[in-house]
């Protein structure tokens, strides 16, 4: 008698997954384990891989099943191809179970600080006025995810198809993973290992790198666990011969001998060495054109539904296939039954990822939905994506959720898709997704628009692009600038975004001839002078190496006619007193200009830090100017206030990068030397994520030596140095304090005298062509004099004596005080310690601090006075001058 078959086809998934399915159960108990204190235990990745069909999703089905029943909060989420598009897709199902549990005040208690930032790239907050910084949302994603892991601990996170997930999920996935150790959190992500390419295999390659042990590959079925699988499916009586012919047809796939299964059962084969011929048509019908003769069988309507499904990608309900597909509602839920009979759809559980409908479907598997949708007709393929797009927009989902299926729609010359696109980019942008606003742009510039409208889509692309891709940016603007209808404040935008552009790709000659064009076109009003300014704010940062006095001259005139009555002007009086700075002019002066930059002591409306007609670097220049001229509390409010700005818009970029550093150098101009080191750690380390070479990452790590060489810390400055590149060559963006100063002065703490003195030569050479004068920015003179001492000091007294000169000209306490402690260190006996005097008497005066200690150090060495070294050393421990308190406690002892 022949044995009945068992009535359900059992899943592959478990069929030699022992090794695998014990590791996740290891992390999970290991997961649930308390410390003696109590707390959870950390968190672990495991990333697996395996080839379409090889059983990943069914795997972290059991895990899930597992995880479950041990008593673990599981959240899952699946990339799509249909879908890959939508940012903040995955992540959004991924949270879908914690997001809908919430009130609305719980999610803002969660997100805390970051709700406005990231609120809105989960649904959960409505956008700000200004676009996000990217990576602040990504940031402030990875905040309330850690803090709802720690509500929902032990949490497992499932991650299935991340090949196909969205970039910005990928991004937050880097980025989580980076700090998951402390977590009491299993994360499991599923990809095929070489579907992905560009940033997205980059993004989880890195994921898998820190994965807390190998990728784990998964492997085709061997010919004994097919056997076991093909006797478990079709009955015991299944024949050696007959089971060897299932594993060749099927390559051993465990998606493919399952499909195979199933219809031998259906087919009631016998499952003997007779019947084997027959099994390789049963699996074309599996994938390709079988799979697609198979559903043509189920009739017409079905495959409309099918197509539909495909269409969709996800989220399919009846309800939706209905509009999409033109059936009516009761024929559509008929042809979706047929569809889950047949095992091309099959139902979602309701509680599968926080899902609430019950009548969702999706396919089976990724392959059917592929070969599904590669099957429909281009032609109606396109059309059907131009009816969803419709779809989409009557259940009053949004422009960036219709942009999706306009995106295939072939272009047509259609206003109306233009306007749709422009109004997606403006969606994407609003909960930080650039790239999928780009793309829209793209595709609107595609149709093409009006001749009216064209320019500014242009525009669009290019403020889109700017901060990835300056050379795509600069494309843009071009165009848009060539093209008639861009006029007004919009135009001198453009422009000045334009110059940003070309600075970022290296192109200072051309940006400031882009500007100086525009501005010939113009009549004299707010517009020209806005450009004149840009035009000598790029100089000023990006000065030449042979910078020429008519640059300060120009300026100057310009300068002497505003009144700061706009902002216009009040770049300009910025701009007039930094360069007036840099180059050691009178230090009053300097004030003056910068005072008369402000209303009422404050940065005017449209000039501050979060605004963008102007940007940060002009702001920095009116602090700058304010540190080194002595007025450190006016500069410590401003970069204060730039920190809090930044810090409360969301923005962890370069620009909260820059704020740290420049609170790290009012800091050490102040002789906080302990907070300017914590300060500009932290703007390394912000400047790290952003990317090695560019400007703020010079200001970082130039600032942090120079501050652990006045702690007195060489050898750490001296690592510092070569862990982060602090070396030539060196940027043509001016750096505070003066990079080549800096690095002179740590070549000679580390004993590299030679070294030392030849950097500080060069750091002379810069400054005479710049025509930079300040000794405070740039002490080249002071450090280079002492190294030349010994050596040759008749050169050594001329350097002291210009710099001195210099110094009385600048003007400020600082300056002078320093250029006399170096003028004493030249000299010995009385008049030495006169110098040391004066020097002293200078600096109590100043705001700084830490030369303060030092000049009060080398007058009591000088007069071997127990009262001074007292007094060094109380301002050196006050400081966190550690090399100093040393210094002065030795001769303690020995005076």
């Amino acid at each position: 008698m022949t044995e009945e078959p068992p009535d359900a086809v059992p899943s592959a998934s478990l069929w030699e997954r022992e090794e695998e399915l014990r590791a996740v159960s290891a992390a999970v108990d290991a997961l649930r384990a308390e410390s003696p204190a109590g707390a959870p235990g950390p968190g672990s990745v495991l990333v697996l891989t395996g080839e379409a069909g090889f059983g990943k999703t069914a795997l972290l089905t059991e895990v899930r099943a597992r995880a479950e029943k041990l008593g673990c909060t599981v959240w899952y989420a699946r990339g799509g191809a249909t879908v890959s598009s939508v940012p903040f897709n995955v992540l959004r199902q991924l949270l879908q179970p914690a997001l809908v549990s919430l009130m609305p005040d719980e999610a803002r208690d969660y997100l805390g600080e970051w709700y406005e930032v990231s609120g809105p790239a989960l649904g959960i907050a409505d956008p700000g006025a200004r676009p996000p910084d990217p990576q602040a949302v990504r940031d402030g994603l990875v905040t309330a995810v850690r803090r709802l892991a720690r509500r929902e601990w032990p949490l497992v996170l499932l991650l299935d198809d991340a090949h196909w997930a969205d970039q910005e999920t990928l991004s937050w996935l880097d980025a989580f993973v980076e700090r998951v150790d402390d977590l009491p959190v299993l994360l499991v992500v599923a990809r095929r290992p070489d579907e992905a390419e560009g940033a997205a295999a980059h993004r989880l390659d890195a994921v898998a790198a820190r994965a807390s042990r190998p990728v784990m590959p998964l492997c085709p079925l061997t010919p004994e666990a097919t056997a076991g699988l093909t006797r478990a499916t079709l009955g015991a009586h299944a024949d050696a011969p007959f089971c060897r012919e299932v594993w060749a047809v099927t390559d051993g796939n465990p998606y493919d001998t399952v499909e195979l299964l199933a219809k031998v059962r259906d087919s009631r084969l016998e499952p003997v060495e007779a019947s084997a011929t027959e099994l390789r048509a049963l699996n074309k019908s599996a994938r390709g054109r079988g799979l697609l003769a198979r559903l043509e069988q189920l009739g017409v309507n079905a495959t409309r539904f099918a197509w539909a499904a495909a269409i969709l990608g996800s989220g399919i309900t009846v309800d939706l296939v209905s509009r999409l597909s033109g059936l009516d509602r009761q024929d559509a839920a008929r042809c979706a039954g047929l569809l889950v009979k047949a095992r091309f759809l099959t139902r979602v559980d309701p509680g599968a990822g926080g899902r609430a409908e019950g009548d969702e479907l999706e396919f089976l598997h990724s392959l059917v939905a592929t070969d599904i949708y590669e099957s429909i007709p281009p032609a109606l393929r396109t059309a059907m994506h131009g009816i969803a797009a419709e779809v989409v927009a009557g259940q009053g989902m949004g422009a960036a959720a219709i942009s999706r299926h306009l995106m295939y729609v072939h272009p047509d010359d259609d206003a109306e898709l233009v306007e749709q696109m422009r109004e997606a980019a403006r969606e994407h942008l609003s909960v930080g997704a650039p790239d999928p606003a780009r793309r829209c742009l793209e595709r609107a510039l595609a149709e093409p628009p009006r001749p009216e409208v064209h320019p500014y889509v242009l525009y669009e692309l290019g403020c889109a692009t700017l901060l990835t891709s300056p050379a795509t940016t600069v494309e843009y603007l071009r165009e848009a600038l060539a093209l008639p209808g861009l006029e007004g404040d919009v135009r001198v935008d453009a422009v000045h975004r334009l110059s940003q552009a070309l600075l970022h790709n290296d192109q200072l000659g051309e940006a400031v001839r882009t500007v100086d064009a525009e501005a010939a076109l113009l009549p004299d009003g707010p517009a020209k002078t806005r450009l004149r300014a840009v035009h000598y704010m790029w100089e000023g940062l990006h000065a030449p190496e042979d910078g020429t006095p008519s640059r300060s001259t120009g300026l100057a005139d310009l300068a002497a006619a505003c009144t700061g009555r706009d902002n216009a002007e009040r770049a300009l009086l910025i701009l007039r007193g930094f360069d007036a700075m840099t180059h050691g002019e009178n230090a009053e002066q300097v004030v003056e200009y910068s005072d008369r930059a402000l209303v009422n002591g404050r940065l005017a409306p449209g000039l501050g830090w979060t605004d963008s007609e102007w940007g940060m670097e002009l702001l920095m220049m009116l602090g700058s100017s304010y540190a080194y001229a002595d007025h450190l509390d006016r500069a410590e409010a401003l970069f204060s206030e730039a920190l809090h700005a930044y810090t409360s818009a969301g923005w962890s970029g370069g620009h909260l990068a820059l704020a740290h550093a420049f609170v790290g150098l009012a800091h050490r101009r102040r002789g906080r030397l302990r907070e300017a080191e914590q300060a500009q750690r932290e703007a390394l380390r912000l400047a790290e994520r952003v990317g090695r070479g560019l400007p703020l990452h010079w200001s970082a790590s130039c600032g942090l030596v120079d501050t652990l060489l006045a702690r007195g810390h060489a050898e750490e400055a001296a690592e510092v140095a070569e862990r982060y590149g602090f070396a030539p060559p060196y940027p043509s963006t001016i750096v505070l304090p003066d990079t080549r100063s800096v690095r002179g002065r740590l070549l000679l703490a580390t004993g590299r005298t030679q070294e030392g003195i030849n950097e500080l030569e060069d750091a002379e050479k810069a400054a005479t062509a710049r025509g930079h004068h300040n000794t405070v920015l740039a002490p080249w003179a002071l450090d280079l004099a002492r190294a030349v001492a010994g050596s040759d000091p008749r050169r050594a007294a001329e350097l002291a004596t210009t710099a001195r000169r210099q110094a009385e000209r600048f003007g400020t306490d600082t300056a002078i005080g320093e250029a006399l402690r170096c003028a004493a260190a030249l000299e010995t006996g009385r008049r030495a310690v006169a110098l040391y005097e004066r020097a002293v008497t200078y600096l109590e005066s100043s705001p700084s601090a830490y030369e303060h200690a030092l000049a009060r150090l080398e007058y009591g060495l000088a007069t071997s006075s127990r009262r001074e070294l007292e007094h060094a050393l109380t301002l050196a421990r006050a400081c966190g001058a550690d090399g100093i308190t040393t210094r002065a406690q030795a001769a303690l002892r020995h005076t």
